[in-house]
Order: structure tokens, then C-alpha cells, then sequence
């Protein structure tokens, strides 16, 4: 059976809808959002829908309790800190310089259990950022927010479902004591 012919300066185009961009962590969108700094590096505007990036920072002991992306992959650069993550059924540790992949429809979670984690947070195709774009709090300094200043937003069924997630039911293993979101 014969190979099928690849055109390369096909291979080599660009895909429609990218283009060149610099987005730039200290002029990049910033929102607080449940006491965390989310930096939007890339959305899915920047990108045709492809991917999105945020810079993260969270402090000690935040972070989702048990979900799952419907239809995006979700990746963690660590940059800094440390974070237990639950990935199906498996409690491991994240620190800087790791990189997780996380692929759509798996359970996971994850809590900082150092003073404070960032890293960068990733999904493909683009999904969460566009949750923070409407619901979030416009940051009015690159640093966690004060106590208490984000507004909680109730992710409901519907919100879920047009941001592609879905929170699980049931105990968190990295909670027993209760969920934190």
C-alpha cells in the first residue's frame, strides 16, 4: 500500500484563524476570582479557539475540589510552590518545573499546600478562560486579592455546561475534612 502524499507548504501553513501575538504578564488581562490572581495569557480570540493560557497565583490550601473538563485537555507548568493533585484516583505532588496533562473527561482536583503556588494553566481547546472573562473581578493589582474581594459565583448547571465542566459529586479525598471551591 502506497503512502498518501503530503504537500508540505500545506503542512507548513498556518491553521486558520492563528495569528502572531504578544500578550505580556503584566499588561495581559488580570481578574480575581475565589481569592486567587488569574493572569489571561491567551484566549481563545488570540487563538481561533485552539488554546487558551493563564498565569495563575493561589494561596495555601485553595483550589477546585473534584471535576472534570468535557471537552478540553488541561495543563499545569508549575512555576513556583507546591500542589497535591487527585488525577482519576491518584494523589500525586507538583512542584516547580513539573508539567501536568490532564486529558478532557478525567476527575481531578487539586490544593496549594505551599504558602503559595503559581503556575501556568492551560486548555485545549480554549474553555475556562472565557468563565473568567465574564464572571470574574477585573484585578486592580497583580497580587491575591484582598480577603473576601472577589465575589463567589455560583457555577450552575448551565454555566458548567457552556464552560465545558462538570463538578463531581461525592467525598474529596483531598478534603476529607469538607469541600473548599
Amino acid at each position: 500500500m502506497e503512502s498518501p502524499v503530503v504537500n508540505n507548504e500545506d503542512a507548513l501553513r498556518p491553521m486558520p484563524g492563528s495569528e502572531f501575538f504578544i500578550h505580556n504578564v503584566d499588561s495581559a488581562p488580570a481578574y480575581w476570582w475565589l481569592n486567587d490572581l488569574w493572569i489571561v495569557l491567551a484566549q481563545a480570540k488570540d487563538t481561533g479557539g485552539r488554546f487558551s493560557m493563564m498565569e495563575e497565583l493561589l494561596p495555601k490550601g485553595s483550589g477546585p475540589g473534584p471535576h472534570k473538563h468535557t471537552w478540553s485537555d488541561e495543563t499545569f507548568y508549575m512555576l513556583d510552590g507546591e500542589i497535591t493533585f487527585l488525577v482519576s484516583d491518584d494523589i500525586k505532588t507538583a512542584r516547580a518545573g513539573d508539567f501536568l496533562m490532564i486529558p478532557r473527561n478525567t476527575r481531578h482536583a487539586f490544593r496549594v499546600d505551599s504558602d503559595t503556588a503559581r503556575f501556568l494553566n492551560g486548555y485545549t481547546p480554549a474553555s475556562l478562560e472565557a468563565a473568567l472573562v465574564e464572571l470574574a473581578m477585573p484585578a486592580t493589582e497583580r497580587t491575591l486579592p484582598p480577603k473576601n474581594t472577589s465575589r463567589v459565583i455560583k457555577m450552575d448547571a448551565e454555566r458548567l455546561r457552556r464552560y465545558g465542566m462538570d463538578m463531581l459529586p461525592g467525598p474529596d479525598p483531598l478534603r476529607p475534612e469538607g469541600r473548599i471551591q
